[in-house]
């Protein structure tokens, strides 16, 4: 065996009950949410906002989080297999050779999940009166650190692998080989980590209130950026993306990067307003005049 190298063979489950399981990933997927409720909570409440709209609004964005990332995978990955299992794209399970095999619904993708949320921040704005650009600048912030906590997940699943290297900290993932490969999920995870941290810090200084969009703009432009460029040091998803000059998720990122774009330099009506039509002092934002 290779030295130097970290060797990961931890069960994706940390325990079993009869039929139970309660897996990494969905501890993961719960800590996703759960930070994020906690993250919004602070600024909505620091804005005066009441709390029934995030509790509302977290439906919202659960349904169309996993909404948009199972239909993503779907349509965007395996669309070959799923136009003829047209059921299975909402069940899970699927009719094996005259039994049921549990499936558990396998299968999400990260732009479709984006394409998902904001669906749902465009239809719950709709529903509720609120503006969608201040929504979308306050989700913003929590995106990131959702998507650290779900890459962490698929670490301990042993998914989304890396390619084969010899760098001192590349990862033999043993449940799927015992092939040295970059952790291409711990990647993202740390670049997740740090666009959250870089937003969070940009929201406390105002740039919300000076310039609408601007953080759901920078939210695009890093992540995707960010997604972009690990995608190079990552396995390809399926097989029809080998031999591509780019993969999927990198041609799927660069509509959003330049959404992204639009929205920094996006000009909202209600640009230059005081702080206290927020409901916040002025004095809490450096910078403003």
């Amino acid at each position: 065996m290779t030295t130097g190298m970290i060797y990961w063979n931890i069960s994706p489950e940390i325990f079993r009950i009869g039929g139970f399981a309660l897996r990494y990933y969905s501890l993961c997927f719960m800590l996703a949410f759960g930070s994020s409720y906690v993250l919004l909570s602070y600024i909505l409440a620091r804005e005066g906002r009441p709390k029934t709209l995030l509790d509302r609004l977290l439906i919202y964005v659960v349904a169309g989080t996993l909404l948009g990332a199972r239909l993503g995978h779907c349509f965007f990955y395996e669309w070959s297999y799923f136009r003829r299992h047209l059921l299975e794209i909402i069940l899970p399970f699927r009719w094996e050779q005259g039994h049921i095999e549990w499936t558990g619904l396998q299968g999400l993708a990260s732009h479709g999940g984006a394409i998902g949320i904001l669906a749902a921040v465009l239809l719950f704005s709709w529903r509720y009166h609120t503006g969608r650009i201040w929504l979308l600048d306050r989700l913003s912030i929590a995106i990131p650190l959702a998507g650290c906590f779900v890459r962490i997940g698929n670490f301990f699943n042993s998914e989304i692998v890396g390619l084969p290297s010899n760098l001192p900290w590349a990862v033999v993932f043993v449940r799927k080989d015992l092939v040295p490969r970059h952790p291409a999920q711990l990647y993202e995870a740390l670049a997740y980590l740090l666009i959250f941290l870089l937003l969070f810090c940009w929201y406390q200084r105002g740039l919300a209130f000076r310039r609408p969009g601007a953080l759901f703009g920078w939210l695009l432009v890093l992540v995707f950026d960010a997604r972009f460029f690990i995608e190079f040091v990552k396995e390809n998803q399926e097989a029809f993306e080998n031999g591509r000059l780019l993969n999927m998720g990198q041609l799927l990122s660069l509509p959003l990067i330049a959404a992204g774009i639009f929205f920094l330099f996006y000009k909202n009506k209600n640009h230059g307003k005081s702080a206290t039509n927020t409901g916040i002092p002025a004095h809490r934002f450096p910078g403003r005049g």
